[in-house]
């Protein structure tokens, strides 16, 4: 009889043996499909995560985190974007974390979510990122973000508390690192001070905010670029121009740019300030809330495409 239950207790651990096993296994994730993930580390909020790999991967593949906006899904993010079809191109590994929130924005607010491994959202995104470098041989120098709304102020919360993971992130229609900062509001709180372009600091106070993410980091910063609409109501164009004061102090670069140009690539009206080798910022004149998405130069700004 105890023969029995020590057998019978294998097999009832068997089904949890497997499925991590098939998770720590890059060939026993199915190819150009959506694929959720799960028992991929510390996930303190309960976020859901979903990988992509595409037929044909690099040897050392890149891995593009993408961040959905508010009220948002995963799926939705992986269905009105061209990640998928660019990674059937390049060869990279892409992560569509899904919020847990009732409004299905992220935590961008709270002083864990703030904090190098503090927890939160933030640190379930990180451990599945995390979890890839260990198990599926992703390039190190080649973990990216990138993020709409409220996805692109995780992108910037994930730069600012994690630059010893993100090698850059691109931040669609967000706001500067802390803007959202209220550590006794509901984790999914949209903070409309800071949407509203109320809240107006010095370059060095909002550098001050990335520096306190992490004390005593000293390595390379991930570089930054920002896109913003001129005509946005939800998120208003003065959270582009902080930014440009928190990340030209961050990096040290002059707060004017060394140019300002209309790419051919883009739509007229359309303005690219490059500050330095680190940050970019793009103006589009006339667009509301949400920038369109540009993918492919997303990918030239990673060094991918």
């Amino acid at each position: 009889m105890l023969a029995f239950k020590a057998l019978l207790s294998v097999f009832t651990l068997l089904p949890c043996a497997l499925l991590v096993a098939a998770q720590a296994s890059l060939g026993a994730i199915p190819t150009s499909t959506l694929h959720q993930i799960t028992n991929f580390g510390t996930n303190p909020n309960n976020v859901g995560m979903f990988v992509y790999k595409p037929a044909k991967l690099q040897a050392r593949p890149p891995l593009i985190v993408a961040s959905h906006f508010c009220t948002g899904t995963a799926q939705e993010y992986f269905q009105g974007s061209k990640f998928s079809q660019l990674a059937e191109v390049h060869g990279y590994l892409l992560l569509f974390p899904s919020s847990p929130h009732p409004d299905k924005c992220w935590d961008v607010s709270s002083t864990a979510t703030l904090t190098h491994n503090g927890g939160s959202d933030s640190l379930s995104i990180v451990s599945a990122v995390r979890f890839a470098l260990a198990n599926w041989g992703v390039d190190p120098a080649r973990v990216f973000a990138v993020g709409t709304s409220s996805g692109a102020m995780m992108t910037s919360v994930l730069a600012g508390a994690y630059p010893d993971v993100f090698r850059a992130g691109v931040v669609d229609s967000g706001v500067a690192f802390g803007c959202f900062a209220e550590p006794n509001s509901p984790l999914d709180t949209f903070d409309e001070t800071c949407a509203s372009g109320h809240v107006v600091l010095t370059g060095q106070q909002w550098a001050q905010k990335v520096f306190n993410a992490f004390p005593g980091f000293n390595g390379v910063r991930p570089k930054i670029q920002t896109w913003h609409g001129t005509a946005d109501t939800t998120v208003f164009p003065q959270n582009f121009f902080e930014q440009i004061k928190q990340w030209t102090t961050v990096f040290g670069l002059p707060s004017t740019p060394v140019s300002n140009v209309s790419e051919p690539f883009l739509p007229r009206g359309y303005s690219n300030a490059t500050f330095g080798p680190s940050f970019q910022a793009i103006l589009a004149q006339g667009v509301g809330h949400t920038v369109p998405l540009f993918e492919q130069q997303y990918l030239e700004f990673f060094g991918i495409a």
